[in-house]
């Protein structure tokens, strides 16, 4: 790949411009990818959050623990799963949330998708760029107090 600009010329180029338009093309890569298969992010965030927990998961937990990703807010959140609910792909006994059977098969379905997008987006990138990509990141939002959240 040929970059658009020098390195020197890169150096000065605003961090806002090149996360943003970053962030922009890999949700939209992703969110792409899950919609061929009727799922929108935040419905994949809830299909993983309930994987795995055989006694379920609080409702309440789940939609504090995701609330904040990509500024969903606890209203996306609480959409998400009750159109799962709705759909059959999760089940609900009081409080708690469960993944159905059709829901594990779907999430299976994608966790294999978000494999292969994962590979596109990080086609020619060593591991080793991308850690220090990550690294640098985290510092500029240390630098301005910003949030992180991802685990």
């Amino acid at each position: 790949m040929e970059y658009s600009h020098s390195d020197a010329e890169l150096a000065g180029q605003p961090i806002g411009y090149w996360a943003w338009a970053a962030h922009t093309a890999a949700v939209t890569h992703i969110r792409a990818g899950l919609a061929r298969h009727g799922l929108n992010q935040p419905q994949w965030w809830v299909l993983n959050q309930l994987a795995g927990h055989a006694d379920g998961r609080d409702r309440t937990e789940v939609t504090d623990m995701l609330k904040g990703y990509l500024d969903t807010g606890a209203d996306g959140i609480g959409a998400a799963v009750d159109d799962l609910l709705g759909r059959g792909l999760a089940a609900a006994g009081g409080d708690r949330l469960h993944i159905t059977a059709e829901g594990a098969d779907l999430r299976a379905t994608c966790a294999a998708l978000q494999v292969e997008m994962r590979a596109r987006i990080h086609d020619g990138i060593s591991d080793e760029e991308y850690v220090r990509t990550l690294k640098v990141l985290q510092r500029m939002i240390h630098n301005v107090g910003g949030k992180m959240r991802h685990h």
